[in-house]
């Protein structure tokens, strides 16, 4: 029997979340993926046993149905094996706020949050009983940037970041490593969804370079990992800046500047 965790990967059959099942079954870890496109995953897990040797299972699962998301979460609130979440299944939409529909929106922050949300909370009450476990969640720097443009996915990413260190505050403690990965442009297939050719930007960072980034900052045990950014220390004074300011939110009368009229 395998002694380390077995991993689930959401939108494992390409991309990022397919080079993590790559990573983590190379490290000896057994494999569950999931995603929608069944074909894919079995290419992957073939590879995976043939090259590794480790076990891989392949679930087929739209994560923005609520019976295939409902079957994830119980597969992650019993099956003991699974000691680590990798959430990276993620969409995008093209075209503006103004252009998008709103089916489609919704369906957006069904996968980038709803989805995303409820895995992380069925992995962390058995991780937490257990005293152990990890979650990694895949955001992007686009939810630090508003001026990129890409409103709602934006959002979306903002919003997991927020979950990735509020669980941070509540689980650091129970033994749980949380983890949130922020990429910035990667060669993914997210763009042809998009009608973007990802050849025509630049500063676009290789799948492979990007996951072997991201990995090194969880050994390091990392909270946010954002692989694109040469200096550490930027990150470091945001969030200092932001922790700052939550003594000043305490206060029973609005700020000085706000009592007066312009």
């Amino acid at each position: 029997m395998n002694q380390k965790p077995a991993v689930l990967v959401t939108g494992a059959s390409t991309g990022i979340g397919a080079v993590y099942a790559d990573r983590f079954a190379r490290r000896g870890h057994d494999i569950v993926l999931v995603a929608r496109n069944t074909t894919r995953m079995a290419a992957l897990a073939e590879r995976l046993r043939i090259e590794t040797g480790v076990n891989v299972d392949v679930v087929q699962a739209d994560l923005t149905d609520g019976q295939d998301l409902a079957r994830i979460e119980q597969r992650l609130r019993e099956d003991q094996r699974i000691g680590v979440l990798v959430n990276n299944a993620g969409m995008s939409l093209p075209r503006g706020f103004l252009q998008q529909k709103g089916e489609d929106i919704s369906r957006l922050i069904g996968l980038n949050v709803t989805a995303v949300t409820r895995l992380a909370h069925a992995a962390a009450q058995r991780f937490a009983e257990r005293g152990e476990g990890a979650i990694i969640n895949v955001a992007s720097v686009v939810g630090l940037a508003p001026e990129m443009g890409a409103t709602v996915y934006g959002a979306t990413k903002a919003f997991v970041l927020f979950l990735s260190q509020g669980l941070n505050v509540e689980l650091a403690s129970k033994g749980v490593h949380v983890q949130a990965v922020l990429p910035a442009a990667t060669r993914t297939e997210i763009w042809e969804h998009t009608g973007v050719d990802v050849n025509t930007l630049k500063g676009v960072m290789e799948v492979d370079d990007l996951v072997d980034a991201a990995l090194v900052g969880f050994d390091r045990g990392e909270l946010v990992t954002i692989p694109p950014l040469p200096d550490a220390g930027q990150w470091s004074t945001l969030d200092t800046a932001r922790q700052a300011m939550l003594p000043n939110f305490s206060q029973s009368q609005p700020a000085e500047r706000y009592r007066r009229a312009a």
